[in-house]
């Protein structure tokens, strides 16, 4: 693999500033953006008063702590625009979420905002070894999702040259990297191993495609499978983070020259690990929930956000700002499958649809081979178990989930009562795939 490591004269001074430098740049904007929230969204407002706290109260970063929390609840119960801080008309663009869960929750962008969420993209995708006039392959799907539209903003602000294909269509992605000739690709890592299916069914060699760089966020994923990707295309394999309640892709990003954990944008975002069952923040280097409170976001400031991801904060090393390990887990029951967020309540809500089906169902998750899979082992109803009558069941809500869902699930029908109980809380999820 070549060497990517970006000029340091290419780098924003503020990467590589000293922890003082960027620390009182943070205290100044944290200032800001709590006093921001609190005029401008009722919701902060009447949740920091209901806490006893005020944005004048801040004297120190350490003051934070003081402040209530922020849950995906709250966005959903001021849907669609009772968390903007601006008049609608300064917002200059909206994503949101599926609501496949819920209320969707919708989040804004002022033209500063776009400007923001470029710069940090921009410098993620060159932390990630890409430069301008570079030829980007851009596979995150486009629309209300953060990823694909998030992503092609940075790339513009870069200078880039940025393929739109989007998501699917496999055969043709890997056509149009053949013929394009693309430096660099942008795509979750699960699809990026059927883009390797495909290279191996065309009877190509990936090590003789133009990528030198996969750039891999929107689902956590290991670093065997960074190892195998990077084998396999003779390219480097970075990790990128974000989600849309902060600012979507480019909130963190590796080194592509250390490849040793994320390092956070700090100028424009504040870390916190809390320890996710007392809300208590917990010292560097200890694992827990990632919190992230905005420090220069106008339509939409986000302060404490339970993100629910697990991980733990660390040094920097090739930039000043601090890094945040691969992100390990979930402290809630959510369901990453090949970049789709699925919760057992949807599997649920599909199952109850179906004739012939009880109630009762188990989640297993398993990697035979590469590729994470979902099993939906359910059971029959009494007077309702021929095989046929099976077979036509397990069809009929395999197709249920994914139009719902979005994902390809196999689906079995025990004998009635073929599935486990539970004395309390019913197991839903037996993760059977490897934790390394």
């Amino acid at each position: 693999m070549k060497d990517l490591t970006p000029a340091k004269a290419s780098l924003d001074p503020i990467e590589i500033a000293s922890r003082d430098e960027i620390e009182a740049l943070q205290l100044d904007r944290l200032k800001w953006s709590l006093r921001h929230a609190y005029d401008n969204v009722p919701f902060y407002k009447a949740s920091f008063d209901a806490a006893g706290v005020h944005p004048n109260d801040v004297t120190s970063l350490s003051d934070l702590a003081k402040f209530p929390f922020t849950v995906k609840q709250d966005l959903r119960d001021n849907y669609p625009f009772g968390m903007f801080a601006v008049p609608r008309d300064r917002v200059k663009r909206i994503h949101a979420s599926s609501g496949t869960t819920g209320q969707p929750t919708v989040v804004g962008y002022t033209e500063k905002d776009l400007d923001t969420w470029g710069s940090v993209v921009a410098r993620s995708l060159r932390a990630s070894g890409l430069q301008p006039g570079d030829l980007l392959h851009n596979a995150y799907g486009y629309g209300l999702f953060t990823g694909g539209l998030g992503i092609h903003l940075g790339a513009d602000h870069l200078g880039l040259t940025t393929i739109p294909i989007s998501g699917g269509m496999t055969q043709r992605q890997v056509r149009l990297i053949e013929d394009f000739r693309p430096k660099g690709i942008t795509v979750t890592p699960s699809y990026a191993l059927s883009v390797l299916d495909e290279y191996a069914a065309q009877g190509l060699d990936p090590r003789d495609s133009s990528l030198e760089v996969g750039i891999f966020g929107a689902e956590p994923w290991t670093n065997a499978m960074r190892e195998e990707i990077e084998q396999a295309f003779d390219m480097h394999a970075v990790d990128i983070y974000g989600l849309s309640e902060v600012m979507g892709p480019g909130v963190a990003n590796e080194c592509v020259e250390t490849k040793d954990g994320l390092h956070i944008w700090e100028d424009h975002f504040f870390p916190e690990i809390i320890d996710p069952e007392t809300g208590q923040p917990v010292a560097d280097g200890e694992q827990g929930e990632l919190v992230f409170t905005s420090l220069t976001k106008e339509a939409f400031p986000i302060i404490r956000y339970r993100t629910r991801d697990l991980t733990r904060l660390l040094p920097g090393t090739a930039r000043s700002m601090r890094r945040m390990e691969k992100v390990t887990g979930r402290s809630d029951d959510m369901i990453i499958l090949r970049g789709v967020n699925v919760f057992p309540t949807q599997i649920e809500e599909q199952l109850m649809t179906v004739q012939g089906l009880a109630p009762h169902f188990q989640i297993e998750l398993s990697r035979p081979d590469r590729m994470d899979q979902m099993r939906v082992l359910t059971e029959a109803c009494e007077g309702f178990s021929s095989n046929e009558d099976r077979v036509h069941s397990a069809a009929e809500l395999s197709h249920k989930i994914k139009a719902t869902v979005g994902i390809s699930v196999k689906v079995d029908v025990a004998d009635p009562g073929g599935v486990a109980r539970s004395q309390g809380k019913a197991v839903r999820i037996i993760d059977t795939r490897p934790k390394s």
